[in-house]
Parts: structure tokens; sequence; C-alpha cells
């Protein structure tokens, strides 16, 4: 299982026999949405992935998602039905022609950032309406663009307009501190914008005296042009093509995720696709061949991670879903092995990055089943990872923190050690020479950072072909 399975949980397999099943036909990290629930609601969730865990002697990651700052318009009495062309009141006050099509909104922030011009996307995109001009008060006359059904609470969006809005809501830290004290493994942050967003995100998860992986979910335009800025500080990167595809015109999404795949690719962080992968087996037993196709080139542009959301929360196939997705990302990695033809050379003067393309060439020249990786803050499995290297590649870290968070890193099984008597090399060397996998004679590349006696590691600084 190279490519890694994130499955939302939800009321279709949030039962323990249906999270087994999961696991057990694929799924690595469990995500929990907190847009819809809070922290008491997912302790007995997270106590069944543990024990789930122990079971099936593998990591499995919770993965908390915070709701973010999304922007909503207010309460319907019915639903509005909007044609081509109808003129529509959007604001706080309520219209005197009482025969006037009108969305109550009061979110001053973005009222006060609107002009005429401006374009607004209702309900994932389905309604596109334009401003036209300000009104009396802080209301806002809009024309239709197309014609739609609009109900309550429904998100708003404003595509191109860079909104300060901060990433993390009072909710959000409420939800972030809850889900520490209730042992998430990584949390995402919706509509990253900036940073300081994800530093925001870490400065809370060191209070809390923890060090997890934080995702930033890529779901606005000013993000991804930010993307450069962000893969300094962030550890993961979600292309969330919901919000997303809303935020940029549809045609350009798909080279769009490409680019964004291949900037996390050269920085080494890994970087997950997200939003209607097989949407069609919420009441499917099979994917559409679109689907089927949409995973696959997902893996073959180099995804590390593909994303499951209504299919397994509220699906009625969730494990059959499952089981077709690690059958196609299994078909496309085999693609992807007979596409590999060489490593490419660091393109920054980096030492970790030459020695993990040492010992992936080592790897690929020396025959080797496998790579092991000795690592204590998984940077050395994500730096191999990144090239993606046909031999699997095996993480030993005595901290549970990475053991977890590897989970989100193509083509890495990471394993918990606890003996601490001996070296990074005599660890690597002894986990070899204990596992049932590796037969005699057979070839493996190390990759540890050896420190001096009475030294701290200092990272990896060493590359070793070792013969079992």
């Amino acid at each position: 299982m190279k490519t890694k399975i994130i499955a939302t949980v939800g009321p279709a397999c949030n039962t323990p026999k249906m999270l087994e099943k999961l696991a057990v036909a694929g799924a690595s990290i469990f995500r929990l949405n907190f847009s819809h629930s809070g922290a008491a609601s997912f302790e007995p969730i997270v106590q069944t992935i543990r024990e789930l865990e122990k079971k099936l002697q593998r990591p499995l990651t919770v993965l908390q998602d915070l709701a973010g700052p999304k922007i909503r318009i207010g309460d319907l009495p019915t639903p509005l039905t909007v044609g081509y062309g109808d003129k529509i009141v959007l604001g706080p006050e309520q219209p005197e022609d009482a025969a006037a099509l009108y969305i109550p909104f009061d979110k001053d922030e973005i009222l006060h950032a609107l002009v005429p011009g401006d374009t607004l996307a209702l309900a994932d995109g389905s309604l596109q309406l334009v401003v036209l001009e300000k009104l009396a008060g802080r209301n806002f006359l809009l024309e239709s663009n197309n014609s739609g059904l609009v109900t309550s609470r429904k998100g708003l969006a404003l595509p191109g307009k860079d909104l300060k809005l901060p990433a993390l809501t009072k909710k959000d830290k409420s939800d972030l501190r809850d889900g520490l004290a209730l042992g998430v493994d990584a949390v995402a942050l919706s509509f990253v914008q900036t940073a300081e967003d994800i530093l925001a995100a870490k400065a809370i998860i060191a209070e809390g005296g923890r060090n997890i992986p934080v995702v930033a979910k890529l779901e606005r335009q000013n993000a991804v042009d930010r993307l450069d800025e962000l893969l300094k500080v962030v550890d993961v990167v979600m292309v969330a093509r919901g919000d997303l595809g809303v935020e940029c015109p549809l045609p350009s999404l798909p080279t769009m995720q490409k680019r964004i795949i291949r900037a996390c690719n050269n920085a080494a962080v890994p970087v997950i696709v997200a939003t209607q992968m097989l949407l069609s087996m919420v009441n499917n037993p099979s994917p559409s061949r679109a689907e089927t196709t949409d995973v696959a080139n997902a893996v073959l542009d180099g995804a590390d991670c593909v994303m499951l959301s209504e299919e397994t929360a509220m699906g009625h196939y969730p494990e059959e879903t499952v089981k077709f997705m690690r059958s196609i990302t299994h078909e496309a990695e085999a693609l992807l092995m007979e596409r590999r033809t060489r490593y490419d050379l660091p393109t920054e003067d980096l030492v970790s990055d030459f020695l993990s393309y040492s010992a992936c060439l080592l790897a690929e020249k020396a025959g080797a089943v496998a790579l092991v990786a000795h690592s204590m803050s998984g940077a050395a499995a994500r730096n191999l990872a990144a090239r993606r290297p046909r031999p699997p590649i095996h993480v030993l870290t005595p901290k549970k923190e990475v053991y977890r968070g590897l989970n989100f890193t193509w083509g890495v099984s990471s394993h918990l050690i606890r003996d601490n008597s001996v070296g990074h090399l005599e660890r690597s060397e002894n986990f070899i020479e204990d596992w049932d996998e590796f037969n005699c004679g057979d070839s493996l590349v190390i990759t540890a950072g050896q420190p001096r006696y009475g030294e701290a590691s200092k990272g990896t600084n060493l590359v070793k072909i070792y013969r079992k």
C-alpha cells in the first residue's frame, strides 16, 4: 500500500465492525469532521481506532478536520427559487418590498469588501451571482447568472477575493485543544491563506505539549498563490477541490492540481487529493469510469494520499469504496514504477537531499528489496518517498507521533521501536535480522543519523548497503 487512503468517519462507518472493515480494506487515516460534531462525540471512535491499531499491528492515524471560517448565508423561511437574470437583495436588512427576492447575510467583514462587479458563488458554486450596486444601509443588489435553489445556511464564496479572515476561528481553537486532549494524530486547517495561519495552529499544539502534523487545506486561490510560502512551514498539503473549484475557473483546476502536487513533491511535503474522487459510490457499488481515471491520475501525478468524504461517511458502500480505491491505486502504482527510469538529481545544495538521492540510487543498482530508514522526525522518510523509489520504505522511530504521522507519506511503512540500548544503525540492522519478510541473502539500503558516542543525533548522515 504505497498510496495512503483517508476515510471520513460518519454515520455509515462509525461502528467498530465497519471501522475495522475499512482498515482491513486499506484505509490508514480516519478523518473526523469537526464541522458537524465535537470532541465528545468522537471519543468512542478514537478509542476504537486505537484498539484496531493494536489488533492489526500497524499505525492508524486520526485526522481532526477543523471547520474554519466557512461563510454562510442566514436562515430562509422557505427555499428560494432563483432564475437566470433575477435580481436579488443580499444583506442584513429585509427589503420593504415583500415580493423582492432576499438572501439574509450579516457578515460585516464580507459586506465591507464587496464592490460592484464582484462575483459570488452559492452552494459550492451551483448559483453564480454578480454584484450590481450597493443599496441603502448594508444591502447589495445582485443579479443571477444562472438558475438554482437556495436554502438556509448555504456556503457563500467570493472567487478571487482576498478576504482577511483567519483560518482559526474561536470555535476552531477550542476544538483543536479538545482534539489534542482526545489524542488526535494530525489536524487539518480549513481555508488557509497565509503561513501565519499554520504557525498559529502549531503554537496551540505546542502549548498542549504535542508535536503533530498540520495539514493545510488549499481552498482559496490566494493560498495557491502563496504555496511556496506555505511549504516552508506546513507538514502536509491537501488539494481540497470542492471549494477550490469554486474559487478558480473549473477548466484550470486539473492543471492547478498537478502544479500543487509537483511543488509538494519537490519540497518533500506529503500531498492529499480530495473531493468527489469516487462520489458515485455513495449510491452505487462501483464508480464511474471518469472517477477511476481521476484517482489513478492523482497517483501518477505524485499524490501521497487520496481521500474519501461522503463516500465513507454517509454512503451505502463504504467498505466497497475503500476496496475499489485500493485496487485503482495499486494499478496506478504499477504503472508509476514502470515509468520510473531515473532519479532526478537534487535541485538544491542540501546534504539531506543528496543522501536520499544516493540511497534510492543504491537501492536501484543493488537490487535492494527495501529501504530502511531510522528517523526521529520523519524527514528522512519524506525525502526518500519524494523520489518514489521502487522498493518499499520501512521507517523505524521511537516516537508515536512520527509513527502515526508518516501515514501521510507515500510508500512508507512505519515501525515503533523501543530499543534504546543501541545506536541508530544497530537498531536498523537488528530490525532487518528480526523482520520475517526479509530473507537470508536479501540486500537492503539503510539510512540513519548515527551520532558520535554521547552526542544527540543531528539528522541523517549515513547510507549503507546491508545484506541479511
